[in-house]
């Protein structure tokens, strides 16, 4: 790393910045139209109700890349573990080596917290980051497939 990283967690007068970064991940993603989530509504969801939280890579006092993650429960492992929703670094301060920077300070805490795993998804399409995650040593879970329920499909399965 060229400059010295630092990691803060997320306040609520931060809901600003962590909408910026998930619109900025999700225009690299190609999805930036699929984004509804707006300030009010990361707000409550990350700071009312503790569903979430945000990790910012900072450099220089600059906010560079953040990780938002939550936990998730493995009954075989009979313990929580981490799940990575949102990784991004913005392009400027990609190559040096700031995103495995954030995944050890996320597997430090998964230790910390005595979870049994750190796990995320990853697009197919989107080779660079495979490549990545394999140089760490992380595993894809090729016999599985991630099924959802969105929209009218969710609401109406709960009726």
């Amino acid at each position: 790393m060229e400059q010295e990283l630092t990691f803060r967690y997320a306040q609520r007068n931060d809901t600003p910045l962590i909408l910026q970064f998930i619109r900025e991940l999700a225009d690299y993603e190609k999805m930036l139209d699929e984004v509804v989530a707006d300030e009010k509504t990361l707000e409550e969801w990350i700071f009312d109700q503790g569903k979430a939280e945000v990790l910012f890579a900072v450099v220089d006092g600059k906010e560079i890349g953040f990780a938002l993650f939550f936990h998730n429960f493995s009954t075989f492992l009979g313990r929580a573990g981490i799940y990575l929703e949102d990784l991004y670094v913005q392009p400027e301060y990609r190559g040096k080596g700031y995103g495995k920077a954030i995944l050890k300070q996320l597997a430090s805490i998964a230790v910390k917290r005595k979870c049994g795993r750190l796990e995320w998804c990853c697009l197919d399409w989107n080779q660079p980051s495979i490549d990545f995650y394999l140089s760490l040593g992380a595993k894809p879970m090729s016999e599985w497939t991630v099924y959802r329920l969105t929209g009218d499909t969710l609401t109406n399965l709960a009726e």
